[in-house]
């Protein structure tokens, strides 16, 4: 929390970087309501951080229109995702007490800016969870989550050498935009950042376009997964399970997931969905033995491919966990340790799970020696895939409902965020409706209610 606040301080000192075009730092319409608040005076129900394992759903001004090519959504779904419980936990630095959180969401265009030609109110929608330009040299490539125009934070641009691009619901680090764990919500450069939705396809399909199906996508394309490989994977939740599918759609041979502890369960839910993966429980090991050394076992000399879905700020061993609590390290490297030590020589490494700035006892010598190939897969860029996904749901090749378990209201999202965080109730992926929503598609999970 103190780092956070620093992080502030220290923004604030320095300046932004130059040449950004959207206006940032606008994380609740209520910061400004003359401003940014929807001249109409309407309120809506969103989710906000208040501090360490703290959040809240508040009730706060609509936004409103305040550029050319911004829309205003009628949020129609959200979820929650691993990602959001760094924020939850305060891994991730900048965030500011009353930030709305989420950066998946879909839903129907509520009103349009004037430079807006592609959209129309009543438009089915998904928004990525990045927020582009359009136009300047990464966007041109669709490599939007690198979009050089729309996050001005000089911390982060210190820290990596450049910056990612501006992320809704994801601190002041990234730009600092309201999120869409709301009832409504403002996209910059909306003709670019949201894609319609077909009719065939509803909203509890749709909407993981937004971040889950392209990052996961991206993960097994970037680190090349390719025909006859065996695969490990780190992590059992959405996109672990999501990694494991589509590694056997690029034609791998055997996949390995790794789980354990309060998430074991996750192990079972997801060979439930998918049969021929297999899976390794590292709680269960007998003494003396490692999730590298059973790996090496169930394979010779180890899996071709390593996929990391968990994330780096949850430490096993008690030397990484005093570190992080000392703030020496703000990520463990025990899981990329793991990974660089199972594959085969020369085998590839991916990393998708959220990694937010330095570590410890990095094994570098295995990483040469061996000639592993450690793959910083990065923010998924959305727009490079979310088309030719969309017409792999649409064709059946493609299913997302596989990891949806749970459908929840929005006025329970902050219960949501506890039991997501404890790995409670079997939630793996979860659809967050509010007022604006249709009814359950069909097949799809029934409303799950705390109260």
């Amino acid at each position: 929390m103190a780092v956070s606040q620093s992080a502030n301080v220290l923004e604030k000192a320095m300046g932004h970087v130059e040449g950004g075009v959207t206006e940032q730092n606008m994380t609740n319409p209520d910061r400004d309501r003359e401003k940014y608040g929807d001249p109409s005076g309407e309120k809506m129900k969103a989710l906000v951080w208040n501090g360490k394992n703290s959040v809240e759903v508040v009730e706060t001004h609509k936004p409103k229109i305040i550029e050319d090519r911004d829309v205003i959504l009628k949020v129609t779904g959200s979820t929650i995702c691993g990602s959001d419980l760094h924020l939850y936990h305060g891994a991730v630095i900048q965030l500011q007490k009353g930030d709305i959180l989420g950066h998946e969401f879909c839903g129907r265009v509520d009103s349009v800016g004037p430079g807006i030609k592609n959209l129309k109110p009543g438009d089915r929608v998904v928004a990525s969870f990045q927020i582009a330009c359009g136009d300047c040299m990464y966007c041109q490539k669709k490599l939007s989550s690198q979009c050089e125009r729309t996050n001005t934070n000089k911390v982060e641009n210190i820290m990596y050498g450049g910056r990612t691009a501006g992320m809704f619901g994801y601190s002041h680090f990234t730009g600092g935009f309201a999120g869409g764990q709301a009832e409504y919500a403002r996209v910059p450069y909306g003709d670019v950042n949201l894609l319609p939705l077909p009719d065939d396809v509803p909203d509890e399909k749709g909407l993981y376009l937004s971040d889950v199906l392209s990052t996961s996508w991206n993960c097994v394309v970037d680190t090349g997964v390719k025909e006859g490989d065996v695969v490990a994977i780190w992590g059992a939740g959405p996109i672990g399970q999501m990694c494991a599918e589509m590694s056997f759609m690029r034609g791998a041979k055997r996949v390995i997931v790794i789980d354990g502890g309060p998430a074991a369960w996750r192990l079972d839910l997801v060979k439930s969905k998918t049969p021929k993966v297999e899976t390794l429980n590292y709680t269960d090991l007998p003494k003396g033995e490692t999730v590298t050394s059973k790996l090496k076992e169930m394979e010779h000399g180890g899996p071709d491919v390593a996929l990391e879905c968990a994330a780096g700020e949850y430490a096993k061993g008690i030397g990484h966990k005093i570190e992080l609590a000392l703030g020496l390290e703000t990520d463990t490297s025990e899981i990329i340790n793991e990974m660089i030590t199972s594959v085969k020589s020369y085998g590839r490494c991916g990393i998708t799970g959220v990694y937010v700035g330095f570590t410890n006892h990095f094994n570098i010598g295995g990483l040469m020696e061996r000639g592993i190939r450690l793959i910083g897969n990065g923010q998924a860029p959305v727009h490079l895939y979310w088309k030719d996904l969309l017409k792999m749901i649409q064709d059946g090749s493609l299913d997302s409902s596989i990891m949806l378990s749970h459908r929840v209201n929005i006025d329970e999202m902050d219960t949501l965020y506890q039991k997501f965080d404890a790995r409670a109730d079997n939630l793996q992926k979860v659809f967050v409706q509010t007022r604006f929503s249709d009814p359950p598609a069909p097949g799809t999970p029934a409303l799950t209610s705390w109260k």
